[in-house]
């Protein structure tokens, strides 16, 4: 039955619209000419495992074991390089511990206490250089990397001239965090971006980061896709109940028009949000705005469908946000490589939306059943899936941190085809 089924009716006496559904309906939309959307479902769908039924799949659909022995067995040595490419900089600019890109410093603060580190170089299998790219800030909290390349440049240095492992094997048994847009080719621009190229010392690393996009000159086979950082305590914060009624429609907050980069907004989003924006501003069923209200959290947890359209890049902190709180994300990205792929089941939690499709983004989703609605729902509720996205506080097994591990640890095969005389 799809969500919007049914026939518009008009009250004699307030003249408001409402949508009339079958009697065995599982939805009333309600759409008064004040523009005041209420969507009330009630879902009746049998044969749905509960959420704690569910797992994290593996590329081969089985269940994913966090805790395997090749991931118990792998060392990491962490170089201790000056405090001037990380600890240094985040005490300067403290707003950089909590922005989006805020995962490579979380990062090394796990790997420090993490039962995986070795202070032995000689038996380690991976090698990490912490620092920091993206504690430069402008006045508006947005990183300025357009000198990464030289901190990148000093960090190798470092490294190979104190220590023999990277000059033997090129740095192919060495991951950096690089969660910028753009990743190791650190412009957030596409253009400029794409013409830089990625950083030539970092090309035989494997690369840890937030950028995703398939067939893309920034994005390399070897590197591990991680979602952006959600601080969790502000989730923690604005959480409301389950009970909560979804009486949004469909709901997004962000910028519209980059003025500053791209003020006619062909360029930015390569215009997705600019035609998100003309189409659907005026829509009833559509709450889309470009202020972030102190009570963005509580509305997303009142949304039924999150819009997640891209930015300079692919992806962006509201797609983590949304299934955090239970909100479909409605993924306007092609191409994109989401977090974890290979074990996050993006693919029956989310809907995607090619960008050339955007201007029937209403008949989309309208047309879903609330069978399918339900279905993702469901999984969407599943703690695994919501601790498999968060840089979690208390460390937890499944979260970020350990699918990181995991990660590295399934590299480890193609790792030591490259590297010589590995231990």
């Amino acid at each position: 039955m799809s969500l919007l089924r049914g026939c518009f009716c008009t009250s004699k006496s307030h003249g408001d619209k409402f949508l009339a559904t079958s009697p065995s309906g599982c939805l009333r939309l309600c759409l008064c000419r004040r523009l005041f959307l209420t969507v009330s479902i009630i879902f009746v769908v049998k044969g749905l495992r509960p959420s704690q039924d569910l797992h994290l799949r593996q590329g081969d659909g089985s269940v994913h074991d966090s805790r395997s022995p090749s991931e118990k067995a792998m060392k990491i040595y962490i170089y201790d390089v000056p405090a001037a490419l990380h600890e240094d900089v985040a005490e300067k600019e403290p707003r950089c511990t909590t922005h989006m890109f805020a995962s490579e410093i979380e990062i090394h603060k796990f790997l420090l206490a993490s039962i995986v580190r070795t202070l032995d170089p000689q038996e380690a299998d991976w090698f990490y250089t912490p620092m920091y790219t993206n504690c430069d800030l402008s006045e508006q909290g947005l990183p300025l990397i357009t000198g990464v390349p030289q901190l990148v440049r000093s960090a190798v240095t470092h490294i190979s001239v104190s220590w023999p492992y990277w000059n033997r094997s090129g740095g192919a048994d060495h991951f950096f965090v690089v969660p910028h847009d753009f990743g190791a080719c650190f412009h957030f621009q596409e253009k400029a971006a794409i013409w830089r190229g990625i950083y030539p010392l970092l090309r035989r690393a494997t690369l840890i980061q937030t950028f995703g996009q398939s067939n893309h000159p920034c994005m390399g086979n070897n590197y591990i896709i991680i979602p952006p950082y959600v601080p969790p305590t502000m989730v923690a914060v604005h959480r409301l109940s389950p009970a909560t009624p979804r009486s949004i429609f469909a709901y997004f907050r962000g910028t519209i028009y980059d003025v500053r980069n791209d003020p006619k907004g062909g360029y930015y989003a390569r215009g997705i949000r600019a035609a998100l924006w003309e189409a659907f501003r005026e829509h009833p069923m559509f709450d889309i705005a470009t202020d972030h209200p102190t009570t963005y959290y509580e509305d997303m947890q009142r949304s039924l469908f999150c819009l997640c359209p891209r930015g300079w890049a692919p992806w962006s902190p509201r797609i983590v946000e949304a299934v955090i709180l239970g909100c479909i994300p409605v993924i306007i990205a092609d191409d994109i490589v989401l977090p974890f792929e290979d074990v996050i089941p993006w693919d029956k939690m989310a809907v995607f939306v090619n960008e050339s499709n955007v201007g029937d983004l209403d008949a989309i989703l309208a047309s879903m059943s609330a069978f399918e609605v339900k279905q993702k729902q469901v999984i969407l509720a599943d703690p695994a899936i919501k601790n498999a996205l968060l840089f979690s506080k208390d460390r937890i097994q499944g979260d970020a941190f350990h699918l990181i591990l995991s990660s590295l640890s399934r590299q480890l095969r193609h790792v030591r085809l490259h590297v010589p005389n590995p231990r």
